[in-house]
């Protein structure tokens, strides 16, 4: 894309009262952005409202700003950024079926390798999972993505965040396809949540950081919830690893099965508030899962790979007392003491060497929790 159609584009989206359905309007009539500023107010009038037909002729405040930022970020990096405009033959098909298709999106990764909606997997839930949920988002997304998925998610704290890892550990079994995909709230060139910087920059070594928000946009509050339309639609199917009622995973869990995709759910604890989202969405249809075989033979395409089934407990509680009186509900340590019978000194003890070797985490509150992987 040259600097005068970026402008037009971006001149386009910056429109005060020209939203992305008026702009598709106006693009299914005069083609590209550069011809419809070069049409009539009187052909103008003919789509727009007359407040939109004059915002539409005046160049919005900051445009030369944005477009000087826009293609300086484009030049710094050229093999791995573009900003691709609705119509581009790179931009997701898929996304022409949501609501509210955007007219930009910004990529930066691994623009030579192809993406493959069919192929790929949303992953969404809490961004306060219980250490069973993140481990559960870790080890599912490492499963699917050695089968040969793509985990799609959204870069926030906790599940997507242990989806991405997950994602990214299982990519070297299927190296000649993108990861894990981000969709992101802000314009990329900032990271949200900054403790991610990091992750962020492994994904776009591995995968593919999505926007559909201009450069130097700051974490607003109403852009997450908007860009899950995107994770879906970017989507086959959505896993939901972990999420309270009111969560915005649920969100994007509603969108996927409005676009008639398949929503997977992972059951949970009845006593866990993290888990209601999923019970809630199991009981309106979506399916439950217990392990990645179970996603995989739902998804036609996708490899399997012989993943055995998760089992509801690890063969070890069979000779463990401690791990067998944890259970794998959270528990109080008074509540462990009397289930076990030990004193409070030894059952420590033992609780910190299976804490050490990733069987047990502490929860808020002195809870305690037994692990199970899959």
């Amino acid at each position: 894309m040259e600097r005068d159609e970026l402008g037009a584009w971006l001149r386009l989206t910056l429109a005060p009262g020209i939203g992305n359905e008026s702009a598709r309007s106006l693009l299914a009539a005069f083609g590209l952005p550069m011809a419809i500023f070069e049409q009539s107010p009187a052909a103008l009038r003919q789509l727009l409202s007359p407040k939109q037909t004059q915002a539409l002729q005046e160049k919005p405040d900051g445009l030369a700003e944005l477009l000087d930022r826009s293609w300086t970020w484009l030049q710094e990096a050229p093999q791995q950024r573009a900003i691709v405009p609705l119509g581009d033959p790179r931009y997701p098909v898929t996304l022409l079926d949501i609501e509210d298709p955007p007219l930009l999106l910004y990529l930066a990764g691994r623009l030579d390798l192809p993406f493959d909606a069919g192929r790929s997997l949303a992953m969404v839930g809490s961004r306060n999972p219980t250490p069973q949920g993140a481990l559960n988002a870790q080890q599912f997304a490492q499963a699917l993505s050695q089968a040969g998925l793509s985990i799609v998610s959204g870069l926030a704290l906790g599940i997507d965040g242990a989806a991405h890892e997950g994602a990214l550990a299982g990519h070297a079994q299927a190296p000649d396809r993108l990861a894990t995909v981000a969709v992101v709230g802000t314009g990329l060139d900032r990271v949200y949540p900054k403790s991610h910087h990091a992750l962020a920059h492994r994904i776009s070594e591995q995968g593919l950081i999505v926007s559909e928000y201009p450069l130097g946009m700051p974490p607003l509050a109403a852009n997450f919830p908007r860009r899950n339309r995107l994770i879906a639609g970017l989507s086959s199917a959505t896993l939901v690893v972990e999420a309270a009622l009111k969560s915005g995973s649920l969100i994007t869990a509603r969108l996927a099965a409005e676009q008639g995709k398949d929503v997977f759910a992972i059951p949970g604890s009845i006593h866990a508030t993290q888990s209601r989202g999923c019970h809630a969405l199991i009981r309106q249809g979506a399916k439950l899962v217990e392990s990645a075989q179970d996603v995989l033979e739902e998804m036609p395409g996708a490899a399997s790979p012989g993943l055995p089934a998760r089992d509801a407990v690890d063969a070890r509680e069979d000779d463990d007392d401690v791990l067998q009186a944890l259970g794998l509900d959270p528990v109080s340590l008074d509540a462990l003491q009397a289930r076990t019978g030990l004193a409070i000194a030894p059952l420590q003890a033992r609780l910190m060497t299976l804490e050490i070797e990733g069987h047990v985490a502490r929860l808020p509150g002195g809870l305690l929790q037994r692990l199970v992987r899959a």
